[in-house]
């Protein structure tokens, strides 16, 4: 897909506010639901749906609790955030829906699917977990976001990501070649740099949720085996942050009769640097 972004649009539901972006029309093909990892909102949630799908789709882009026009009242757990999905679904009098997440997106899309399969067309897990987080937070993000909350710092910050984005990009992307090709990539950079360079706007209104979804990370369970919509899994084999040996192989070993798109040297965006394959496996997965 190749679209503007849209306009937010802040709706009140049964279970709390929730701000998001509508792409596409009634018209289009049914419609899915995207969710955004840490440090998100619904740009970034926009990205991923822009990245992964195909034109005629209709995407509904979330800020999950705790981002930017949703507050964290709406959904403390991974539960409560599944219920707000769905209570946002019988707002807009759509009754069933894909859900595509990705990190720390995939927590409340695993339960909403549980939770809620009558409303679960299909379900997409792009670098999620499966079971609770060993990867360790660094310390110096703790110090970041600390800093984040000065306006100064995060101005600084986007300058540098905007004035040095190989630099920024290499921790994101190890493999010099992959890095290379991704930034040659027109296409794919204008939706990545959403990610690296645009989670600095608004930055004090990812905060919280942020900080929510590594609690969460740290603790998630869900009975994964008992999931019963169809369900796609997209995983980098080197994904440093949520490793595939940890989480993708499982979840793919646990969710009866689900399709394993393991990127070879793929990293933790791998949407981004495997975005042909990761479309061809969608496109598949969808028809």
């Amino acid at each position: 897909m190749n679209r503007s972004m849209p306009t937010p649009v802040r709706v009140s539901t049964a279970k709390g506010f929730i701000e998001y972006l509508d792409s596409g029309s009634e018209t289009d093909t049914a419609p899915v639901l995207c969710l955004h990892g840490a440090m998100g909102g619904y740009d970034q949630s926009w990205a991923l749906g822009e990245t992964i799908l195909e034109s005629g789709y209709r995407t509904l882009s979330l800020s999950r609790p705790g981002y930017p026009g949703t507050p964290m009242s709406s959904g403390h757990s991974p539960e409560e955030q599944a219920d707000l999905y769905a209570a946002l679904m019988d707002t807009l009098g759509i009754n069933k829906i894909t859900v595509a997440a990705i990190s720390g997106g995939g927590p409340s899309a695993i339960q909403f699917a549980l939770r809620h399969r009558e409303k679960c067309e299909r379900l997409i897990l792009c670098s999620t977990l499966a079971e609770p987080s060993k990867t360790k937070i660094p310390f110096s993000f703790k110090i970041f976001t600390i800093l984040a909350r000065f306006p100064f710092f995060t101005r600084f910050m986007k300058r540098n990501a905007v004035n040095n984005l190989n630099r920024v990009m290499t921790r994101s992307i190890a493999d010099e070649k992959i890095r290379s090709r991704t930034m040659a990539d027109e296409g794919v950079m204008k939706l990545f740099r959403i990610v690296l360079i645009g989670m600095y706007d608004n930055i004090d209104q990812r905060l919280e949720g942020t900080a929510a979804d590594i609690r969460m990370s740290q603790t998630f369970t869900a009975p994964i085996e008992e999931i019963r919509v169809p369900t796609l899994i997209i995983h980098g084999t080197d994904d440093k942050v949520v490793p595939f040996s940890e989480h993708g192989k499982k979840l793919a070993q646990s969710i009866p009769d689900a399709v394993l798109c393991s990127i070879e040297g793929g990293e933790h965006v791998s949407i981004f640097t495997h975005r042909k394959m990761v479309r061809a496996a969608v496109r598949k997965f969808m028809s």
